[in-house]
């Protein structure tokens, strides 16, 4: 039940007044109600504009509009930066990837937000984790993410734990059946970076550590991690041809046949279930030495620094993450919620039989570096990566691991 409006401006003015060190994150300059924007990557799936015009027929006075932004990731995030550093203010709602809580922060591009406003004691904890940057909320969770092994049911008899299994399933498949085994997101770009992330977290590691000051990749654990995908290419059963996928290329080679099991999120379950009826299912992504770790997705939202209507955005987000609107993000949406509880409710799981592996996935998920210079430091990683997966030897993962650490090592202690 959404606070009444005179309280939620009395708490919101209080909050302005606290002291900008507060570790709590108090809001700073949230005066201000009236029309709003909402600014968030394109909707494909038609559903945000009935909850806006839901909040629309409530607040005549504090209408929000949605406005569009392309759907890469990395143009809605070009396209917002130009409009903050100009300290525009046509946007005031901002629809984040979880990997640009940090560098909004930093950069003075959004405000800090009053936790006990938001219900987060109910939303998934790793979740949250991604609206926090030096123990301020900058942004309240939206929707989640995480990574899912998916694979044919008439092809395997029992999913893969562990990366030997996969390895030995995938090879027979391939062997047999004359189609791919496995393959991921595996182009140079920000997906190869989650999928490497995956598989050093998966084999007992990670890259830098939760707080993003400090590289903590072991060199060893990075050529076992990046010696994984090097063997599926020199052997046969990760094909050639996954260098080039993305998200949306590895959807089409499961869903086509091409492929026995696939690494990819959530939204591709749905065309699957299409496509192959009884066929498809989902499992954690495997690891090493038995289940693995996916890496965190996910949409937060935040409220612009330059916004003249910070009181309207902030209330226009509780009204938005609330529970009733989580559960048409997944219903009308398909977009994975961050309340908890809409895992377990059984009419979901009935309609969305992923659920609880997709629950089990993001609990044990691991955010992305939360670092003002992400994009620096997943850019030196992709590049590393697509290197060596273009010559797949095994000399070239020890060497890789080492050169990476050392680059990645470098963006930090210059920041």
């Amino acid at each position: 039940m959404l606070r009444p409006l005179p309280l939620l401006m009395a708490v919101l003015l209080a909050a302005g007044c606290a002291a900008s060190g507060d570790d709590d994150g108090g809001a700073q300059g949230t005066g201000g109600t009236g029309p709003i924007t909402f600014a968030t990557g394109r909707d494909t799936t038609a559903y945000l504009q009935p909850l806006l015009d839901r909040w629309n027929q409530a607040h005549p006075a504090e209408k929000v509009t949605l406005l569009e932004l392309p759907e890469a990731a990395d143009e809605q995030r070009a396209q917002m930066v130009a409009n903050l550093q100009a300290r525009s203010s046509q946007y005031d709602v901002l629809g984040l990837d979880v990997i640009l809580t940090a560098e909004f922060a930093e950069n003075g591009w959004i405000i800090p937000l009053e936790r006990g406003l938001f219900p987060l004691d109910r939303f998934l904890p790793p979740v949250v984790e991604t609206a926090i940057y030096k123990n301020k909320l900058w942004a309240v969770p939206y929707t989640s993410n995480a990574g899912l092994l998916y694979y044919r049911t008439d092809l395997v008899d029992k999913p893969p734990r562990t990366w030997a299994e996969l390895r030995d399933q995938a090879r027979e498949i391939t062997k047999k059946r004359k189609i791919g085994g496995y393959a991921g997101q595996f182009l140079a770009y920000e997906g190869l970076t989650v999928n490497f992330s995956e598989a050093v977290q998966s084999a007992g590691g990670e890259l830098v550590s939760r707080d993003g000051t400090e590289v903590t990749l072991s060199p060893s654990v990075g050529a076992t991690a990046l010696g994984f995908l090097l063997q599926g290419l020199r052997e046969g059963w990760i094909p050639q041809e996954s260098l080039t996928y993305k998200e949306e290329e590895s959807r089409l080679a499961f869903q086509e046949g091409r492929l026995a099991f696939a690494r990819n999120w959530p939204h591709a379950y749905g065309p699957a279930k299409a496509e192959l009826g009884d066929k498809v299912a989902v499992t954690r992504l495997p690891g090493l030495n038995g289940p693995g770790s996916s890496t965190l997705g996910g949409a937060n939202l935040a409220v612009s620094a330059f916004s003249k209507h910070q009181q309207t955005a902030q209330e226009f987000i509780r009204y938005f993450t609330s529970l009733e609107n989580e559960r048409r993000v997944l219903t009308e949406g398909s977009f994975p919620p961050v309340w908890t509880e809409l895992y377990d409710d059984p009419e979901l799981v009935e309609r969305f039989p992923y659920l609880p592996v997709l629950k089990e996935s993001i609990l044990a998920a691991r955010a992305r570096p939360v670092n003002a210079n992400y994009n620096q430091l997943s850019l030196v990683i992709a590049s590393s990566v697509a290197k060596a997966l273009g010559n797949p030897t095994p000399e070239s993962a020890a060497d890789v691991a080492v050169s990476m650490k050392s680059e990645l090592e470098e963006i930090i202690r210059t920041q």
